[in-house]
């Protein structure tokens, strides 16, 4: 390294020492492949192995996470895991395990509550009838939320690493952009045309015909309505585009990283290779891709498919050794259909286990770390299935 020139970042090489690098970590992928229990297994796995306060938030209307850690009610305000739990799992943590799920009506108050310029402003806002009915479900009002709920937890430096599990993907790229969109619509040429005429009570002739028709349709009172609430919201605009930037920054920040989640079927395989390609043309730190219900490496061993292809083909002959069919009570007739299928269904997984292996090698181009997690008998229903899953992407 010559004189002069900063040192070069150094990478990764284990999930452990990407979460040991990071304070945000942002878990992105399709519907259905494990993301949210992947979240909290590698948060479970940080407040045991790093110590510190970990906390995982879901943004996931899905009420899985909660399920699996054993909490109830879980939402808004943060809550530890039981140490208990970690005991019955017979795990004695470092640090602490903390949850949160993203309540939005909540958080939309409390941000009203946090940037109306006064006390008056604030409850004209939340009394307002259109923000009682829409604040929890108009257009990026979930998306923009779960951004400014990340923002304030992070600033806020309780916690030493936060772990976000984000909608499915291409939502996720809401959650992303929804601090910039929010901005960009608040000062809008079509929110403007909205409020002028409540605001100087005038109608030009340019803007007259939108609002003869848009009064037949929705009625003079709803219009008003709308106009009052966009009115006191752009109160808060410069706090809103000041946030905007705080958090794109936030998300951009070398303390910041986004890990992406698949299996290894066409559909999913599609959403992580468009995420992946997302991520890394806007700049932002992709520290990892971990691969979920990834069939196991020997079936990609040529010796063991051709074993089970003699199998297929000898199974009459097999079933006949001596005593082989009263062992498993069978006669031989059925022990050789049995034997027939076991090898053609290895045959099957292994083609399989080919097809994944060679989509594996084509994700692996991007990330800092690649992690394959097996697919598990059951489902992961609480901390010792996910201190399983943990264990298997970590190092």
């Amino acid at each position: 390294m010559g004189e002069g020139q900063p040192p070069a970042e150094v990478r990764a090489e284990s999930i452990e020492g990407l979460l040991a690098s990071k304070e945000i970590v942002i878990t992105c992928g399709s519907g259905g492949v494990g993301k949210t229990t992947t979240a909290a297994a590698a948060a479970a796995m940080a407040a045991v192995r790093h110590g510190g306060k970990v906390l995982v938030v879901t943004v996931d209307p899905a009420r899985r996470l909660a399920d699996a850690l054993g909490l109830e009610g879980l939402g808004n305000t943060e809550k530890r895991v039981d140490p208990a739990a970690f005991k019955s799992a017979g795990v004695r943590p470092r640090g602490e395990l903390w949850a949160a799920m993203l309540d939005t009506k909540q958080s939309w108050d409390d941000l009203v509550r946090r940037h109306a310029p006064d006390r008056e402003t604030a409850v004209r806002i939340l009394t307002n009838p259109l923000y009682q009915n829409i604040s929890g479900k108009f257009v990026q009002s979930h998306d923009y939320i779960a951004m400014e709920r990340l923002y304030e937890i992070h600033s806020g430096g309780d916690f030493d690493l936060l772990v976000v599990d984000t909608p499915p993907t291409r939502n996720a790229l809401d959650f992303i952009e929804a601090p910039r969109r929010m901005a960009d619509f608040f000062s809008s040429r079509l929110l403007r045309m909205l409020i002028a005429p409540y605001q100087s009570r005038l109608v030009n002739m340019a803007t007259r015909p939108f609002y003869q028709v848009a009064d037949h349709i929705l009625g003079s009172q709803f219009l008003e309505d709308v106009a009052e609430f966009f009115i006191l919201f752009q109160t808060m605009y410069g706090g809103f585009v000041e946030r905007a930037k705080a958090v794109e920054r936030l998300l951009r920040d070398k303390r910041t990283t986004f890990v992406v989640v698949t299996t290894l079927e066409a559909a999913p395989v599609k959403e992580g290779e468009f995420f992946i390609k997302v991520l890394s043309a806007k700049g932002f730190h992709l520290g990892a891709l971990i691969l979920n219900k990834v069939l196991p490496d020997y079936l990609l061993d040529e010796a063991l498919e051709r074993r089970a292809a003699n199998v297929c083909d000898d199974a009459p002959v097999l079933a006949r050794i001596d005593g082989l069919a009263e062992a498993v009570e069978a006669d031989q007739e059925q022990l050789a259909r049995v034997l027939a299928e076991v090898g053609e269904n290895f045959r099957n997984f292994a083609v399989v286990a080919r097809r994944q292996a060679g989509l594996r090698k084509s994700l692996q181009l991007h990330p800092e770390v690649v992690a394959s997690v097996p697919e598990f008998e059951g489902d992961i229903h609480d901390l010792p299935g996910l201190l399983r899953l943990g264990e298997r992407i970590w190092t």
